[in-house]
């Protein structure tokens, strides 16, 4: 009996404790948007689109949404006879019904055009938005993923990946999603890809196409996206997928390679930074070996509870060397690294859970010192509008904050 009354009020406790952390999570984010209502981010420094071979085709840095979104409808306003189009989120404000019309409009001359958007996503968005005219083909990809199997872990994952290709000869891909707040107020990173590159970003839209095409009962089937086999292969540029579905997580194995490799300065730009500890052990690791090692966050983000738990890092990684920047006045939503002035990546894909074991994500992985050159002066162009945490400041800092971090702490495998 003893056994039981303390089984019984340690599982009261526990349930208590975790009640509190999601009571606290929900009063921090009401909070925050409270205090949100009105605000609009400042201006903030931007560098503009940069071009760089690399071996038969092209890279194209972008930082600033409105070029992005010029060049993007350009292209789809120019395609004759495919479109794969990809997106997390997708407003239904001025932006998202320019790129909506645009493929309205190329559907109707004739070109093929595949659309893919997430549904929990995109659940605010007006319901009269996401019709779409016939000649268009939709994949919703559904809120409720795991369908009757709910313990299936390997259903539960996002579509959070933003891709974008013009007749297998021009793609886009990286951190954008699709709306007007993104176009002026948030800063994030794009690349625009020509030449033989461009077959991985058409193969990552089919696979996924296929793999999630077939309808509930009762619905027509989505036709099969066939793609052609690559004629050419550029070695210095290649493409991680994550696919939960298949239980496959490289890109979090992409970034500790590339880590553990680094001899001379490894520079992070991340919207959400919740890494596990092997994650943070490695950073501290290339920072005792001498490595100059950055990382560059939202000084305040769109998601209050991720700040405050990524926050819980801050001592070991300041006590480590790793230098802590965090951006001002604006959003920072890039998901960009570079490492020894040769190697960068560009991507979708956030350094916490949901990104690296959870959504699907694409991030491109670049071997080519032009492109590492383009990141770091972004990065620094950033640094330059961040306020740089310095140890002294963290651990100064007030006893209530010291609490929240502790208190929302066993969340972190959450997100």
């Amino acid at each position: 009996m003893r056994a039981d009354r303390l089984l019984r009020v340690v599982r009261r406790t526990l349930m208590s404790v975790f009640g509190f952390q999601i009571a606290l999570a929900i009063a921090l984010s009401f909070v925050d948007s409270y205090r949100r209502r009105g605000k609009k981010p400042k201006p903030f420094p931007v560098t503009p689109p940069r071009t760089v071979e690399v071996g038969e085709g092209t890279l194209t840095t972008y930082t600033f949404g409105r070029d992005l979104y010029a060049d993007m409808l350009e292209a789809i306003n120019g395609a004759q006879k495919q479109i794969l189009f990809e997106t997390y989120i997708w407003k239904g404000d001025e932006v998202g019904e320019d790129f909506k019309s645009a493929l309205i409009a190329a559907a109707d001359r004739g070109v093929e055009v595949y659309c893919i958007y997430d549904g929990f996503a995109n659940l605010v968005v007006s319901p009269a938005f996401k019709h779409f005219p016939p000649t268009l083909k939709v994949l919703r990809y559904p809120v409720w993923t795991p369908g009757l199997r709910f313990w299936r872990l390997r259903g539960y994952g996002r579509d959070h990946r933003k891709i974008l290709v013009i007749d297998e000869e021009v793609g886009f891909v990286g951190g954008y999603n699709i709306g007007t707040p993104y176009a002026t107020e948030w800063r994030d990173t794009h690349i625009r890809i020509t030449g033989p590159g461009v077959w991985d970003l058409t193969r990552a839209f089919a696979d996924f196409w296929n793999l999630n095409r077939r309808k509930r009962i009762g619905h027509s089937e989505r036709p099969l996206l066939l793609e052609a086999a690559a004629s050419t292969w550029e070695p210095r540029i290649r493409f991680s997928r994550n696919v939960p579905r298949l239980w496959m997580f490289p890109i979090r194995n992409m970034y500790l390679e590339a880590i553990n490799r680094a001899t001379r300065n490894i520079w992070m730009t991340h919207a959400y930074f919740i890494p596990d500890q092997d994650f943070v052990d490695t950073l501290k690791d290339a920072s005792a070996r001498g490595v100059d090692v950055r990382l560059l966050v939202p000084l305040k983000s769109n998601h209050i509870v991720a700040d405050w738990i990524s926050r819980g890092y801050f001592s070991q990684l300041l006590t480590a060397g790793v230098r802590i920047f965090r951006f001002k006045d604006a959003m920072v939503h890039a998901k960009t690294s570079t490492i020894d002035g040769n190697w960068s990546t560009v991507g979708t894909a956030n350094v916490d859970r949901l990104s690296l074991q959870g959504n699907y994500e694409i991030n491109v992985e670049v071997i080519d010192e032009g492109m590492a050159e383009v990141l770091e002066e972004i990065f620094l162009r950033d640094q330059s509008n961040c306020l740089e945490l310095t140890s002294q400041e963290w651990e100064a800092r007030d006893l209530h904050r010291k609490f929240t971090e502790f208190v929302l702490a066993p969340l972190r495998p959450l997100l």
